[in-house]
């Protein structure tokens, strides 16, 4: 994986770490809405939405498109994606490694 793809990652990973983000990026999975719609639901200021969003955008999880007054946040899944096939890669790691651990401590039993 390219120095490029691997910052990506970190910021993607860094966005996710948070649960006000994670929630916002779930809500965001209905579709586009407005900055201050996002807000109300969440109960917390406009100000501390508007940071959340800030970092989602520079991890590329959302765009902003703006209409006069109004900022409409949607959710860009490929970034998500991308760290999902990270996951995947270790996922696979591990069930193997399991899976052999398993086999294991069966031949184990049937030689007892």
């Amino acid at each position: 994986m390219g120095e490029r793809q691997e910052a990506g990652l970190d910021e993607a990973f860094f966005a996710l770490s948070h649960r006000s983000r994670r929630r916002l990026l779930r809500q965001l999975a209905d579709g586009p809405q407005r900055v201050t719609d996002l807000a109300r639901v969440h109960r917390v200021s406009l100000n501390s939405v508007s940071k959340h969003i800030a970092i989602l955008e520079r991890a590329r999880l959302i765009e902003r498109r703006v209409d006069g007054r109004d900022h409409f946040i949607t959710l860009d899944p490929e970034r998500l994606q991308a760290a999902e096939a990270w996951l995947d890669e270790y996922r696979r790691f591990w069930t193997v490694r399991l899976d052999n651990l398993v086999t294991l401590f069966q031949d184990k039993d049937k030689n007892r």
